[in-house]
């Protein structure tokens, strides 16, 4: 279901009415976001947003943290941009005192706070950039978190896919040129080497570009039999009206950028050919979490009617899950120290989650909880993110 002007503004509204309930600043623990809440990727904030408030609220109905203290959610729009997300991370450390600091969907906003949150001490969660170097960086102590994808694993998991579903024997990848595309050039030639796979080559475009002809010429003209697409969705929708330009009808598989925006108002009519990854689904029978999830949005959300309306859905699901984890942190830390907070996170009770149940999914060498076992395929049946048979 796609919402008018009127109602999209009153579900971002809706998020910001609770985040005001008044509380004093002794009774409350804050917890802090900053994402895209603005531009092609604003939905994607907002399904982050949705996500953590239902779980907000359902802790705060159990008794909040820390023996009765409310988590509060502070969020500051970083508008896609990484200078802007450290501003908005520091500001929420150092003035608003939030104790972990969850991230959006853009890399490098993800990567450039890598050092902030070394810096200052506190821990970051990332439920949706899955740049590989976000949490792998080499940080002792490492203060980064990930309830998400991860680029290495989706790199294989995208060739795999093509080679299995579409026969594939050279795919050549359109990789958009930031640090999200650096990262996915690395894990897609080391998994096109494990898989016995030539790519056809790997191009890169910019993120304003409105026609990627030539790139994905030089892929044609290289035998490319499919394509492995890696943007957000204004400028990967530019890469499938390119290709419809072309009239160069070849598979396409995706990562996950597309699914946090209008990629099927944006991307022309081959939208729904696109096959992607996402790490949850609410369509098909689901566990009790995933039914009190769905109930509790269309409770706050009255164009929510059924699962096809929860927009850009992974979001929702691992902010959940990310916010969960994170309050059990906080009460095993018994603080809202950062340092503590930090080393709690590798000892968490077993949870029943959203995505899956979780036994001890954080350690030292490992600080994303899912793994490509959790990942699914789906693609776009009108604007919901349907599994694919």
């Amino acid at each position: 279901m796609k919402l008018t002007p009127t109602q999209y503004l009153g579900s971002l509204l809706l998020p910001l009415v609770f985040l005001s309930t008044p509380t004093s600043a002794q009774e409350q623990v804050k917890i802090g976001l900053v994402a895209a809440l603005s531009g092609d990727s604003a939905l994607s904030g907002e399904s982050i947003t949705r996500g953590m408030t239902v779980a907000i609220d359902e802790i705060n109905a159990k008794g909040g943290v820390l023996g009765g203290k409310k988590l509060v959610l502070v969020r500051r729009d970083d508008e896609s941009n990484p200078a802007k997300g450290q501003l908005a991370a520091r500001e929420l450390i150092e003035k608003e005192k939030v104790a972990v600091v969850f991230g959006g969907i853009d890399t490098p906003v993800s990567m450039s706070l890598i050092n902030v949150m070394s810096e200052l001490k506190t821990p970051y969660m990332g439920v949706w950039a899955a740049g590989t170097g976000i949490t792998n960086n080499n940080k002792n102590p490492n203060y980064m978190f990930r309830v998400s994808a991860v680029d290495e694993r989706v790199d294989a998991g995208m060739l795999k896919y093509a080679q299995d579903k579409f026969k594939s024997k050279r795919p050549g990848s359109m990789l958009v040129n930031n640090p999200w595309g650096d990262s996915n050039m690395k894990g897609l030639e080391k998994a096109a080497a494990a898989l016995n796979i030539t790519l056809a080559g790997q191009e890169k475009y910019n993120v304003n570009d409105i026609d990627t002809t030539a790139q994905l010429t030089r892929l044609k003209n290289a035998g490319a039999d499919s394509i492995i697409l890696v943007g957000n969705t204004g400028v990967a929708a530019q890469v499938m009206k390119s290709m419809e330009r072309m009239n160069w009808n070849v598979p396409v598989v995706s990562h996950w950028g597309i699914s946090g925006g209008r990629f099927d108002e944006l991307a022309g009519p081959r939208y729904k050919d696109v096959v992607f990854v996402q790490t949850y689904s609410f369509f098909g029978k689901q566990s009790p979490v995933g039914d009190k999830v769905i109930a509790e949005l269309k409770k706050r959300y009255p164009e929510i009617k059924g699962v096809n309306d929860i927009v850009a859905p992974v979001g929702t699901a691992n902010a959940y899950d990310a916010t969960m984890l994170t309050a059990l942190a906080i009460n095993k830390a018994g603080s809202t120290n950062g340092e503590k907070i930090r080393e709690a996170y590798y000892d968490l009770p077993e949870y029943k989650g959203l995505i899956k149940t979780y036994k001890k999914p954080f350690s030292a060498e490992s600080q994303d909880a899912l793994t490509d076992r959790d990942y699914i395929w789906v693609h776009f049946v009108g604007n919901a993110a349907v599994p694919v048979n």
